[in-house]
C-alpha cells in the first residue's frame, strides 16, 4: 500500500511558523513545497483508500482500525502546539550520583549566576536558562527550541566552563526533558531529593534562584513560572505535612556527625572551631548549641558578620577571629567546620603535619567536618593517620540513613501535593502555547484591513479629507477588533484549570486551520 503524509512532511508544512527568528530567508520556498508536497501526498491516500475499500477485513481487524483511527484523532489535535512548544530540559549532578571531587568542578558561586545565563543563553537554540548550585547539586534549567541541540549546547557549556572533558562528565550526569524535568525541581523544592530530606535550606535557595533571575534577561517567561510553582510547592509540602519536622540540613547533620565521631560524644569535652560565618555557620551554631556545646570560635574575612552572628545566640560563648588567625586557631581546636565560601582549599596537608596532638580525651586526633563546595580541606590531610581526620558532604550519608525511613510517611504525602502542583504549571505552561495563534491571527487581521483601507484610498484619491479618511480607518480598526473579539476569547485561559486548557488549545488549532496562521510570518523576540 503506499503511503500517507507523513511527520516529516508535515513538519516542513509547519516549518514557516515555527522556525520564524532563525530562517526567514528560504520561507515562501519551504511553503510552495510544503503544499506540493501534501497535495502529492493527499492523491497518493485517494489511491490507497480505493484498493484498501476493496479488501474485506476481519471484524478485529476492523475494531482495531477504528481505535487506531481515534487516537490518530487525538493526537492531531494539538499538532500546532506540539510542533512550536519550546523544550524545558535540566541537567546537572547531585550528591546522589556524583562525588564531591566532581561537584565542586561544576559548582558555581551566585555572584556568577548573571554571567553563566549570559553565557547559556547565547547559544543559537537556548532561549531561557537557570543555575541552581549548592553544596550537595549543579543543576541546570533550559528552555531550548530544540531537544538535542539543546543538550549538545548545554553538555558544551558545562565542559567548558568546568574544564571537565565531555567523557569524563557523562556518566555522572542527570538528563531530564519536559514533565519529568518540572518534577524534579519541584521535589527538590520540596526537600524530597535532599540528602537530609525535608531540610528547609533547599528552599531558601530556590528561592534566590527566583530572585537572582528577575535582573536576568535570560530568565524569561517559562522558567518564571516554573520557579514561581516549585517556591509555592516548597511552602506546601513544609506547611501541609511533617516532613519539616524537627532539626533537618546538612548543618544538622554535620553537627550530628562530629558528636557521633568524638570518643565522648560530647562537646564540652571539645574545643569547636567554625570557618566562616554565613548562613551554614548559623545553622552549624544553632545545632551545636542544641547538643550542649558552649563555646565556638569562629573565623571569618569580616569583623561585622562575625558579630552578627554571635548577637544571635547570647547563650554561646564566641571568639572571634579574622582569617590571618586560621592556622593559630586550627591548631588550637579539635573539631574544626568548615563553611565558607571560599573557591580554594584553605587548609593543606603541609599546614598541619607539624601541629601538636590533640588530647586523649578527643581521640588525640583534629577531626575536620568540610561542608563547603568547593572544600575548603585538601583530602589529603587524611593521610596524617593519628593527627587528623577530614569528613566532607559525602559522609553525612550515614547519619542521614535514618531519617529518610522516619520520614517516608510524609515524603509520601508530599508526593501527593507536588503532582497538583505540577498539573497546575502544565496546564499555566500549555495556555501559554495560544500566544503566537494570538499573534498571528491580529498580525493576518490587520494585514487584511490595511490592504483593504489602502484600495479604498486609491479608489476615492482626493475625494475624501484627512479627517474623513481617518474616520474611515478608525471605522475598519473597529469593525476588525469586534470581529476578533470572540476568537480571542476563545484562546484565553488563566491556566488554572487543566481542562479549560484543553478546551483552549481545540479553538487553536481550529482557528489555525480555518485562517491557515501557519502561514502568517510572526517575528517572536526572547521572552
Amino acid at each position: 500500500m503506499q503511503r500517507c503524509i507523513t511527520r516529516t512532511e508535515q513538519a516542513s508544512a509547519l516549518k514557516g511558523r515555527s522556525a520564524v527568528g532563525l530562517c526567514n530567508v528560504h520561507q515562501p520556498a519551504v511553503q510552495r513545497a510544503a503544499r506540493s508536497s501534501r497535495a502529492h501526498s493527499a492523491v497518493m491516500c485517494v489511491v490507497a483508500s480505493k484498493q484498501f475499500s476493496q479488501t474485506k477485513l476481519p471484524p478485529t481487524h476492523l475494531e482495531s482500525s477504528k481505535k487506531a483511527l481515534e487516537q490518530l484523532k487525538e493526537s492531531q489535535t494539538n499538532r500546532y502546539a506540539q510542533s512550536n512548544k519550546p523544550v524545558l530540559l535540566s541537567m546537572g549532578l547531585t550528591i546522589h550520583n556524583a562525588p564531591v571531587e566532581l561537584r565542586e568542578k561544576l559548582a558555581v558561586p551566585e555572584a556568577e549566576w548573571p554571567r553563566a545565563i549570559e553565557e547559556l543563553c547565547q547559544f543559537p537554540h537556548i532561549e531561557e536558562a537557570a543555575i541552581l548550585s549548592t553544596c550537595n547539586r549543579m543543576e541546570l534549567y533550559v528552555v531550548a527550541l530544540s531537544w538535542h541541540r539543546g543538550v549538545r549546547e548545554v553538555e558544551e557549556w558545562l565542559s567548558r566552563s568546568s574544564g571537565v572533558p565531555l567523557e569524563e562528565l557523562r556518566p555522572y550526569l542527570f538528563l531530564l526533558r519536559d514533565r519529568d524535568a518540572t518534577h524534579h525541581l519541584l521535589r527538590v523544592s520540596g526537600g524530597l531529593d535532599s540528602l537530609v530530606m525535608g531540610e528547609g535550606q533547599i528552599l531558601a535557595q530556590v528561592k534566590q534562584v527566583y530572585k537572582v533571575g528577575q535582573n536576568c534577561p535570560g530568565f524569561g517567561r517559562h522558567l518564571n513560572g516554573l520557579f514561581k510553582q516549585a517556591i509555592t510547592a516548597g511552602k506546601r509540602v513544609r506547611a501541609e505535612t511533617s516532613i519539616s519536622t524537627g532539626s533537618v540540613s546538612v548543618s544538622s547533620a554535620a553537627a550530628e556527625l562530629a558528636q557521633l565521631k568524638l570518643p565522648t560524644h560530647n562537646f564540652d569535652d571539645a574545643k569547636i572551631c567554625i570557618i566562616g560565618a554565613g548562613k551554614m555557620s548559623t545553622l552549624l551554631v544553632k545545632h551545636l548549641s542544641s547538643k550542649g556545646c558552649k563555646e565556638v570560635t569562629i573565623l571569618n574575612r569580616s569583623l561585622p558578620r562575625a558579630q552578627a552572628l554571635a548577637e544571635e545566640f547570647p547563650e554561646v560563648k564566641f571568639n572571634i577571629h579574622l582569617m590571618p588567625d586560621l592556622m593559630k586557631c586550627v591548631e588550637e581546636s579539635d573539631v574544626i567546620f568548615a563553611a565558607s565560601g571560599s573557591e580554594e582549599l584553605l587548609i593543606h596537608k603541609e599546614d598541619l603535619e607539624n601541629m601538636p596532638p590533640r588530647p586523649e580525651i578527643v581521640g588525640g586526633v583534629r577531626r575536620f567536618v568540610d561542608i563547603s563546595v568547593p572544600r575548603n580541606i585538601a583530602p589529603a590531610c587524611n593521610e596524617l593517620q593519628g593527627k587528623a581526620i577530614v569528613y566532607n558532604v559525602d559522609d553525612l550519608k550515614e547519619v542521614v540513613a535514618g531519617n529518610k525511613e522516619a520520614r517516608a510517611q510524609a515524603a509520601a504525602e508530599a508526593e501527593v501535593l507536588l503532582r497538583e502542583e505540577q498539573r497546575a504549571f502544565e496546564a499555566w505552561r500549555d495556555s501559554l502555547e495560544t500566544v503566537p495563534t494570538i499573534k498571528a491571527l491580529r498580525s493576518k487581521a490587520e494585514s487584511i484591513r490595511a490592504s483593504e483601507f489602502e484600495k479604498v484610498v486609491n479608489k476615492l484619491g482626493d475625494g475624501l479629507s484627512k479627517k474623513q479618511l481617518k474616520a474611515v480607518e478608525e471605522l475598519s480598526k473597529a469593525i476588525v477588533n469586534k470581529l476578533l473579539h470572540g476568537p480571542m476569547t476563545a484562546l484565553r485561559c488563566d491556566g488554572s484549570d487543566p481542562d479549560a486548557v484543553g478546551q483552549t488549545l481545540a479553538n487553536m488549532e481550529a482557528l489555525e486551520r480555518m485562517f491557515q496562521l501557519s502561514e502568517v510570518e510572526v517575528t517572536v523576540g526572547r521572552q
